[in-house]
């Protein structure tokens, strides 16, 4: 399963360092306040994706790179509305990150850039804090232990998977 998340984000996004999927660019859906909704071809299949960039970063001398958290559906079923932050640099595998909506915590796995829930009842009650929340907040650690935080909007996040869930049925 972990394989799967891993290729995930960052093969949608970039479709670099990816050789052994055949990837179209992204296109552009639409966007809901701040979360903007993708879809892309892959040889795994069709996915469909909401993307948000943090509105607050810290430390601010630190170098985050790009940071986005997404929620992705695949055509095929084989991923649904599943949560995931993308950064632009490893994190620290022993110091996962965390995310919190409101008073709701959930712990995810790093694997290299990228950070992901293990528990697929976690992802469902994530997306719900999600749709019901205004703001998330990530913490995270780099791999030689600089700790960073994120702050996303959630405002649209509903419209978006709304509009990821109609293009990707």
């Amino acid at each position: 399963m972990r394989i799967r998340h891993a290729c995930l984000a960052f093969g949608l996004l970039t479709g670099l360092n990816a050789p052994a999927f055949a990837q179209d660019d992204p296109q552009f859906r639409g966007e809901y306040s701040d979360w903007r909704v993708f879809t892309r071809n892959t040889d795994a299949g069709f996915s469909c994706y909401a993307l948000s960039r943090p509105t607050d970063s810290a430390p601010r001398a630190h170098e985050h790179g790009n940071v986005y958290f997404l929620v992705a559906s695949w055509q095929s079923g084989a991923v649904e509305e599943q949560p995931s932050l993308l950064v632009g640099y490893d994190l620290r595998p022993t110091s996962p990150p965390q995310v919190r909506v409101g008073s709701d915590r959930f712990d995810m796995f790093a694997d290299n850039q990228e950070g992901f829930l293990d528990d697929l009842d976690e992802e469902a009650d994530l997306i719900r804090s999600m749709r019901r929340g205004s703001v998330m907040r990530v913490t995270a650690t780099t791999l030689d232990g600089a700790a960073t935080s994120y702050e996303f909007s959630l405002s649209g996040v509903t419209a978006a998977l709304q509009r990821v869930e109609a293009l990707c049925n």
